[in-house]
């Protein structure tokens, strides 16, 4: 019977951990769509001495002058 109960509390805690951890990456991902489409970096810390920062923050269009 005791051997039963630790199964299955076993089972309920990877569950548990399955779906924390599922619920962390849809976070992640929505969190970065939001922060692209808001025109922010991938990082949060600015983009001043990066240099990796035309890969991480869209350019902005120039308007075009006649």
């Amino acid at each position: 019977m005791a051997l039963n109960l630790l199964s299955a509390a076993g089972t309920i805690v990877s569950v548990v951990i399955g779906v924390l951890a599922a619920g962390f990456v849809v976070f992640m991902l929505v969190w970065h769509y939001v922060r692209k489409k808001q025109g922010k970096g991938g990082c949060g810390c600015g983009c001043s001495g990066c240099s990796g920062c035309s890969s991480c923050v869209p350019k902005k269009k120039k308007p075009d002058e006649k």
